[in-house]
């Protein structure tokens, strides 16, 4: 039996957003039809398609086959426009985990500059400071610090970003300025909460400055800007966060400079979409466009 065309919509649909739910919202179906739509199109192919996982439902090797059909004909229909003009492919729903800071200052303005020119287009950001996941069903793009071990998955090196102390004038004029590494050691820490750190390249300060104590500590690196710039202590910061403050001083620059990569992880299916393909290069755009900042010399 040949497989229903609208069965293998469905079931992309699925595959994007790994939630029957979610996919009937995007289809305008309920998410009865939608199960009964998969049922229909493992009949007519006689195997599984979906499997279940911990984000939601992955793709079997069967359904992995069936989702490139299916974009074939999603590909063939968009070229049926109104008045003979060919639909914007850069549209739909793009999902994607990011750091805070790097979902605030990349991607979230580069976004913003691609909407601009194709309206269509909707992304959603997760943010969270986390190693890539081993399945990562529903999401398009993950970007992560330090480089990534991951199956069935691509990943690219999206470039770097420096990471430096910080003080704010007021606690410098209280407490003086350290001269060397080893006067941190008798100021707070203002950064991540350690027990809850899950990436190893972020573990600097307590490698290079073991001693120093923690003064107030977050999962939020806005949090951090934020406690630094009220004197809460010494911040561990991105340098393109840090020097945007006018009442922030980089400490011992030449001595604490910690260069660390971000990493891109796409799903193999992921850059055949041309909606995820503009997201990615307009991300790497906008890292090319900032390097200086990222790298601490703004």
């Amino acid at each position: 039996m040949n497989p229903n065309p609208d069965d293998l919509l469905v079931l992309l649909e699925v595959s994007r957003s790994a939630k029957f739910t979610t996919a009937a919202q995007a289809l305008g179906l309920n998410h009865t039809t939608v199960s009964r739509r998969i049922a229909a199109l493992e009949k007519a192919l006689g195997g599984r398609v979906l499997a279940r996982a911990a984000g939601g439902w992955e793709l079997t090797e069967l359904g992995a086959q069936a989702v490139r059909v299916a974009e074939q004909v999603e590909g063939v229909l968009a070229t049926l426009g109104p008045g003979g003009q060919a639909p914007d492919p850069i549209t739909g729903v793009v999902r994607m985990t990011a750091t805070d800071g790097f979902s605030a200052y990349i991607a979230a303005p580069a976004v913003a500059r691609l909407r601009r020119e194709h309206p269509g287009l909707s992304v959603e950001v997760v943010t969270m400071t986390r190693r890539a996941l081993q399945q990562r069903s529903g999401l398009d793009i993950e970007v992560v610090v330090g480089e990534p071990q991951v199956h069935r998955a691509e990943a690219v090196r999206l470039g770097e970003y420096m990471l430096g102390m910080y003080a704010s004038r007021e606690y410098l004029k209280e407490h003086g300025a350290p001269g060397t590494v080893a006067e941190l050691n008798s100021h707070p820490l203002v950064y991540f909460v350690d027990s809850m750190l899950q990436v190893d390249d972020l573990d600097a300060p307590r490698r290079l400055v073991p001693a120093m104590r923690d003064g107030l500590t977050s999962t939020n690196v806005f949090v951090h800007v934020e406690a630094t710039r009220a004197g809460a202590g010494i911040g561990f910061l991105p340098c393109f966060m840090g020097d945007l403050h006018d009442d922030l001083v980089r400490l011992l620059p030449e001595d604490i400079a910690e260069l660390l990569p971000y990493w891109m992880v796409l799903r193999p299916d992921s850059l055949r979409r041309p909606a995820v393909a503009a997201v990615v290069q307009a991300l790497r755009d906008r890292m090319a466009e900032h390097r200086d900042a990222l790298l601490g010399r703004a």
